[in-house]
């Protein structure tokens, strides 16, 4: 019994380091913005998804990092992330608050239960306090060399 509390434990602890970001760019400037990412954090799981979406000329870089001391500054153009693995869906607390006042009636429920496979393969942002859904794709997947 002790043991699966110290995995609880140790999970949840790894869960609140481990932090999903998603840097934007330009097709232009990917590859400097996959080096600046890679010389900035240490990626866990050694690999950055870049996806591309046709509503934008922008690309988003997606990686996880585990969040200490050392990598305590954000990159530009880089917004905190959660995903619902699911349905692939990668949203930001603002537009998922903006989601469900937008199908709840304008009022904000955190227990409203959302379709999920609805908004399969996008990313949820806000723009000007209005839901922005960028439906995505993989780009191409970056393979970084994890360090021991």
């Amino acid at each position: 019994m002790v043991i699966e509390d110290l995995k609880t434990i140790e999970l949840t602890q790894e869960a609140i380091m481990n932090k999903l970001f998603c840097s934007f760019t330009t097709k232009e400037g990917l590859e400097e913005r996959l080096y600046e990412i890679n010389k900035q954090y240490r990626i866990m799981y050694g690999k950055i998804f870049v996806l591309e979406s046709p509503e934008s000329e922008e690309y988003m870089c997606t990686y996880n990092i585990e969040l200490d001391g050392s990598s305590a500054k954000i990159l530009s153009n880089t917004i905190l992330l959660h995903r619902k693995k699911e349905s692939n869906t990668l949203y930001t607390i603002n537009a998922l608050n903006t989601l469900i006042k937008s199908l709840n009636g304008g009022v904000l429920d955190t227990k409203y239960a959302i379709s999920w496979p609805d908004y399969k393969n996008s990313i949820l942002l806000t723009q000007d306090d209005t839901l922005r859904r960028l439906n995505t794709s993989i780009y191409k997947i970056v393979n970084v060399q994890l360090e021991n």
